[in-house]
This record gives structure tokens, sequence and C-alpha cells, in this order.
């Protein structure tokens, strides 16, 4: 099959269709296909009636290749994923034995009896492929609908994802013709749009001329996932494509990479501190705690994490510290903090909101100082576009800070969500 495999997603379910819950399982899905160079042309969401999806099923039986049918896979009487599929496909619903064990086994482990419901879990169309689901009894399948292979899973975001990964991929890849050998290389940035970087990597995939290459971006402010596809005949080849490509992201990119692959900003601080025996402790106003938050729950942060101060007001960031001065600076706090908390870093962030700063027009003004025993290193940043987009950036802006007063980088670099 060509390259241009023709995809589809099915969503199901009344719940989806009405918003009454968000549709997060058809993002996850689109972004992995397309991370694996597999683009999907049309996208369907259909609720718990036995003509819609019948129709639906249909519908992407004519026009598509592969179609990933998500939800109804369940032990209630409006999972009907399994017997509208049979219906679609002219065949029978049969018993899957080995399922139903697997199944009983899954209650007998956690002490429970199954239901009599769930043997409906067990109905599968008698053309049908197995799909192993690992972790839940609602098990996926495949079969052929008109031109199309059909493939089923569960709703559950987690059931899915593991089988999606891990079997789904795997067989579309396989079906398509495309090369097996592939890896998803990903640098997460903070300080850089979109169109930036976009530009500052001019060129990149041309450095492979093959064509094997494939550049993306995901922006989430305030990061920006930028995302290297590489294929090749096998993994020593997609290696020797990617680590000039990576070497030469890094380079362009530079300071503005925060993290790589599966790391995380946060994760690059916490490691940075225990690295240097080093501990912090946090005063923060406006943000509702959440640089702190970023870090305090992650493994290891117990011997790194001191202290978390969160106000609103001045006056009461002044009383947890023990200041005196009527209209603390920063670099006041975070001295104070350190000391009255025997952390080696203390960070402090203060932040000066505009009235009215629910206007995209209005922003706020962030104070951040890093003390330790060494001095204090301070930064000053005015951000616009109202109090979430000035509270997410301040939170990113005072990690990132940290990590380069950690790493041995500018603290002071312009960036560009930054306004003078």
């Amino acid at each position: 099959m060509p390259e241009a495999m023709g995809l589809e997603i099915i969503c199901t379910g009344d719940e989806v269709l009405t918003g009454k819950i968000v549709n997060t399982n058809y993002s996850y899905i689109s972004q992995k296909l397309e991370d694996v160079g597999l683009a999907v042309r049309w996208g369907t969401t259909v609720g718990d009636d036995r003509e819609s999806l019948l129709r639906a099923f249909q519908l992407a039986a004519a026009r598509a290749d592969a179609v990933i049918v998500n939800g109804g896979l369940g032990p209630t009487v409006d999972d009907l994923s399994q017997e509208i599929a049979a219906r679609a496909a002219g065949v029978e619903l049969v018993l899957h034995e080995a399922w139903l064990t697997r199944m009983e086994e899954f209650f007998r482990r956690r002490s429970r009896t199954m239901p009599p419901n769930n043997r409906k879990q067990a109905m599968l169309p008698a053309t049908a492929e197995l799909i192993d689901n690992p972790i839940g009894t609602a098990c996926g399948f495949a079969l052929d609908i008109g031109r199309a292979r059909f493939f089923f899973t569960p709703g559950v975001p987690r059931e899915l994802r593991r089988m999606l990964e891990e079997q789904v991929i795997p067989r579309l890849l396989a079906l398509s013709g495309l090369q097996a050998a592939i890896h998803l290389k990903r640098f997460h940035s903070y300080g850089l749009g979109e169109s930036h970087v976009d530009s500052l990597l001019a060129g990149l995939e041309a450095l492979v001329p093959d064509g094997s290459v494939k550049l993306g971006f995901r922006a989430h402010y305030p990061q920006l996932e930028t995302k290297l596809t590489v294929r090749g005949a096998d993994m020593d080849d997609v290696r020797r494509k990617l680590d000039p490509l990576a070497r030469e992201v890094r380079k362009r990119l530079g300071n503005f990479i925060v993290a790589e692959d599966e790391e995380t900003l946060e994760g690059i601080v916490l490691d940075a501190l225990a690295s240097h025996r080093a501990s912090l402790s946090i005063v923060e106003t406006f943000t509702g705690g959440q640089i702190a938050a970023r870090l305090a729950h992650l493994p290891g942060a117990e011997a790194v994490f001191r202290r978390g101060v969160v106000a609103r007001d001045l006056g009461e960031i002044r009383a947890a510290v023990g200041l005196d001065e009527a209209t603390p600076t920063a670099e006041a706090v975070a001295g104070v903090a350190r000391q009255r908390t025997g952390a080696t870093h203390a960070l402090a962030v203060l932040i000066d909101l505009d009235a009215g700063a629910d206007r995209i027009d209005l922003g706020g003004t962030i104070h951040l100082a890093i003390a330790t025993a060494q001095g204090v290193a301070t930064r000053r940043s005015r951000i616009l576009g109202g109090r979430e987009w000035v509270r997410l950036g301040a939170v990113e802006l005072a990690l990132d800070c940290l990590r380069r007063h950690l790493l041995g980088l500018p603290v002071v670099e312009r960036i560009d969500f930054e306004k003078t």
C-alpha cells in the first residue's frame, strides 16, 4: 500500500458527541499517527445508535484504507462496537473462549466475581483478529470491512494508549508499506515562538536528502515541542541519520532547549539541584503555588525541596519570610528566604499584575531572583496576554531561569514572549 494511506478515526459515544466529555483520545491518536508519518484524512464522531454507527462504518469502509474505532467495547447495553462491526462485515458474533478466560482471571486476581454482562466483551466478529489489552477487560480487535482494515480500541485512555503504541501502530506501518525502523526525537524549548524556531531550523530536513526525515512542531504555550521523525532500513541507519541532526538542532536552538524526549523542565531542575547536593525554597505570588507544584511531587524532591511560600499580598510575603521592608524586592525576599529556611538556593517570583489583566493587551511584570551563598541573580520580564498567559509564562520563566542558573547559562536572555 502506498505511503499516502487513507486513515480515518471514528470516536463513539453519546458523551463524546454531546460534548459532556472532552475527546482527548482523538487528539492523542492523531498526534501519535502523525509522529510516525501516518496522516489522518477523516475524523468522525458518532453516538451510541446502531444505525448511525453502521452508517459511519460503511462510509469509512468505502473511502479509507484503515480505520481506528475508539470506544464502545465495554460491558453495558450502550457499548455497540462489536455488534455493529459484525453486522457491517456480514459475519456472526462468536464467543472468544480465550478472552473470556482472561477476563475471569482478571477478576479472580482482584478477589472479585465477574458480572454476567462482562461476558459480552468476549463476543467478537467471527473473522476478527484479537488485539490484546494487558491492563483491562476490553480486548481490541481488527477485521476487514469493505476495502478497509478496521482496528477497534477501548475508550479508557490508558488502555487505548498502550494498545495503540504497542499493537495498532506497528500493524498500520506494516499495512502502509513504510519502513518499520522509525524513531521520534523530541526537543522541548521555552522562549522561542513556533515561527522563529521554524526559521532557525530552515533546511534541516535537506541535510538527509533521501526524504526520510520529517520536521514538525507542537506548540503548547509556554513550551514548544520540536519533533524529528527519522526512518531507516534499521535502527542503526536511523541513528546514523539522527545523530548529526540532533546536534544541529541543539546548536541552532542553543540555551532555549529545556529538555529532550521524556525529560521535563522540572525534572532537569531537580536533577541539577540533586547533583549539586543543593536544596531549594520558593516564594511565589499570583502563580497559585504552581512553581512548587511542578517540583515538589517528583521522585527525589524530598531530599531537595525545603519550603514553599504562596501568597497574593506582599504584606503576607513580608511576614512569612520576616522582612521589614514595606515593599520588598524579589532580591530581598529570595535572600531572606534562603537564610530563614537553610536552603542553598531560594527562588522568589513576585508579579505586578496590570489592572484589568483579563484583557489580552494587558499583562504583568515578573520580578525574579535566585539567591545562593555566592549572591543573587535577578531577572525582570514583562508579558502581555491576560491573566492566564502571565501566570503560565511566569511559572515557566522561573523554572527556566533556575535551570539556567544551575547549568551555568545566562539567566537573562531575551525571549519571544517578552514585551518592552
